[in-house]
């Protein structure tokens, strides 16, 4: 949960008990290259109160917020379900609704508006038909587990070298870890067996290296098929898509999740009101994607050029020794200069802000 995020929930003023939730803190940000350390980012720099990193499970954070949401008694939360299809009213063709089904069968949900967020495999925008623009990426993730250590280092993410680059996040009792591979390549690297695995995971990361035999096969190693991507439109009338199932997101950066959060309060800023009133239109969806585009395709633009010109480099034929690029040197040399990054990553390029009625006249309150 990147400063943006942790903003929207001091906003909302749940943001101490959010903090009570087990959880550790990114500040200061490094990366190993070739066995140099280099500070690239210092999200203690970023003013104000929510000037870190929060790393927890999602579910944790879904199951606090759904906790908190009950308190509305016009909310109802339905677990252990899932949509299967949208309605559409027969004679317009506006969506009406959605189809899903639940541990007692199927069911029917008729609303005003129906949003999908369900991820990059979104089934409402399946069902919606909603065209995609694909980006590409050359680059999947293999993501795996190892035991934590009191004494291991906690400000290096990345790690990097030729033919290889691990990312290490700390998840207080145990290391979320990342390793990155060429787009197809999971076959290959089943193909060169689990212990040539351990042996590259334990050369990225040296203080990894005396506890990578807990991984005991592949099965203990999941593949994430990575995938940028964003819709034309991002609705048709009666559905809207944000988060993901509008623009899929790299894992560079861990922004995905924050563009998301900043995706359903534009729309909240925007809808509340209408939605209110039973005066949504066509219109009313369209402004939520012409507010939230342009962040976007700034993020998938930095992420594709990332992914094209280190990632790539990195994983492919890359010299014996990486170079260091000028700007990184720079961030490494000079601390006050690391606050611009930790502020692009960590705040994004267009901030969004819990609106009040004051704020904004023709806005209901938004709660979570």
């Amino acid at each position: 949960m990147h400063p943006s995020t942790l903003r929207i929930m001091d906003e909302l003023g749940l943001l101490d008990d959010f903090l009570l939730l087990p959880h550790s803190k990114i500040r200061p940000l490094a990366a190993e290259i070739d066995d140099r350390v280099l500070h690239l980012a210092d999200f203690g720099r970023i003013p104000g109160r929510c000037n870190f990193v929060a790393l927890m499970p999602q579910w944790d954070f879904l199951n606090f917020l759904a906790a908190k949401a009950r308190r509305f008694p016009s909310l109802h939360v339905v677990m252990s379900c899932q949509a299967t299809g949208l309605m559409e009213d027969p004679t317009t063709g506006d969506v009406i609704g959605l189809d899903a089904t639940g541990s007692a069968g199927p069911f029917q949900i008729r609303a005003d508006l129906v949003i999908g967020c369900d991820g990059r495999s979104s089934t409402i925008r399946a069902c919606a038909g909603l065209a995609v623009e694909t980006l590409g990426s050359p680059i999947d993730v293999l993501w795996f587990r190892l035991p934590r250590k009191d004494t291991d280092p906690t400000d290096i993410l990345g790690h990097l070298g030729r033919g290889r680059m691990l990312v290490t996040i700390d998840r207080t009792d145990y290391w979320q870890c990342a390793t990155v591979i060429a787009k197809g390549g999971i076959e290959k690297v089943r193909a060169a067996g689990i212990d040539a695995f351990r042996r590259s995971v334990a050369v990225s990361a040296r203080f990894l290296s005396d506890r990578v035999d807990q991984l005991k096969s592949f099965d203990d190693i999941k593949l994430l098929s990575v995938m940028v991507d964003r819709l034309l439109n991002w609705s048709r009338p009666g559905v809207l898509c944000i988060g993901d199932a509008a623009h899929a997101m790299s894992p560079v950066g861990g922004v995905g999740i924050n563009l998301a959060i900043q995706d359903a309060v534009a729309t909240a800023n925007i809808l509340a009101a209408k939605l209110k009133s039973g005066t949504v239109r066509g219109i009313d969806l369209e402004a939520v994607q012409r507010r939230r585009l342009w962040p976007v395709r700034v993020i998938q633009r930095l992420q594709i050029t990332i992914h094209n010109r280190v990632l790539g480099p990195v994983i492919g034929s890359a010299p014996p020794v990486l170079s260091v690029p000028l700007p990184l040197r720079v961030m490494d040399r000079y601390p006050a200069l690391r606050r611009w990054p930790a502020q692009l990553l960590g705040v994004g390029v267009r901030s969004e802000h819990i609106l009040s009625p004051c704020d904004n006249p023709d806005a209901s309150p938004v709660s979570v």
